[in-house]
């Protein structure tokens, strides 16, 4: 039997990369796939190309267009509510500038039946119009609470059990306003799966290149400017914001013995992120009471 992939791809103004992107998932090695696309309003020509592609392709599905989400975050969320997973064995997020090599899909198939995983993401190769490339690894060891302070990766590594995903939609529709105020939707699915119990395997081989240019809405960031950006998002209360509301809502009564008050901040600190560099981070910020 053949292994049925449903492709949650949202697009905003994404003309320039889109057809290139959708080539790289057509041509998955190994797997059929059906390629759901959100369009949020765009001022592009995305509109044409999309209706061209679903018109073009049997396995390209557009959902009803005319709404604005703001965001990949909500724009990803509208797909998970909305598309029907039954028939599927597994789903996979995708960007529109991305290119996936030929055997993403089938690898993260395969990583997931060795290490008895029901969501699996990866490392991602970034890469510049200049031609600059750099890795960017995400494949440290997981910790107790990391779930609860960032993402497993950049969410279109993220290949789920179909049975997984229906069990985050009927959460998301039970929820829909609270999760909505979640800015980042590959943070939320995996706060959602590892509070949960899900096995959540991060994969150390990059098999999808992860495109950099002005219109990212995160992308890679490395660089002085990078650390000046995310120091400003931490000092305005937005990183310890965001951490309350996923906590808030996959962790209500906190069974699973996280507490978010300063002092279990500091004694667990090594338990908080999963980069040694980032935990150490984020503990000077906490001493300091910049988060």
């Amino acid at each position: 039997m053949p292994i049925k992939i449903a492709i949650l791809l949202a697009v905003y103004n994404g003309e320039k990369w889109l057809v290139e992107q959708i080539e790289s998932i057509l041509h998955q090695a190994y797997v059929v796939q059906t390629i759901f696309i959100s369009l949020d309003l765009s001022d592009d020509d995305s509109l044409v190309l999309c209706k061209k592609l679903a018109k073009q392709y049997s396995n390209i599905q557009l959902l009803p267009y005319g709404e604005r989400f703001g965001g990949a975050g909500k724009n990803f969320y509208r797909l998970i509510h909305d598309v029907d997973f039954s028939g599927f064995d597994y789903v996979a997020l995708s960007d529109q500038d991305d290119i996936w090599l030929p055997n993403k899909l089938s690898h993260a198939v395969a990583m997931m039946q060795a290490h008895s995983a029901d969501v699996v993401s990866s490392d991602v190769l970034a890469f510049w119009e200049d031609g600059r490339e750099k890795l960017v690894k995400k494949s440290y060891p997981q910790k107790s609470f990391d779930y609860f302070f960032e993402a497993a990766g950049p969410g279109c590594t993220y290949v789920f059990k179909a049975s997984v995903l229906q069990d985050f939609q009927a959460f998301l529709q039970q929820r829909w306003l609270q999760v909505n105020q979640v800015d980042l939707h590959d943070w939320m699915l995996y706060a959602y799966c590892r509070s949960k119990g899900y096995q959540w395997h991060i994969d150390n081989k990059p098999l999808m290149r992860y495109r950099q240019h002005a219109n990212n809405q995160v992308g890679f960031n490395s660089g002085f400017k990078a650390y000046k950006k995310r120091l400003q998002l931490v000092r305005s209360h937005w990183y310890r914001n965001e951490v309350t509301k996923i906590v808030t809502l996959v962790d209500p009564q906190g069974k699973s013995g996280f507490r978010l008050n300063r002092w279990f901040l500091i004694r667990y600190f090594w338990q908080l992120r999963r980069r040694p560099r980032d935990a150490f981070a984020l503990l000077v910020m906490i001493i300091l009471n910049l988060y």
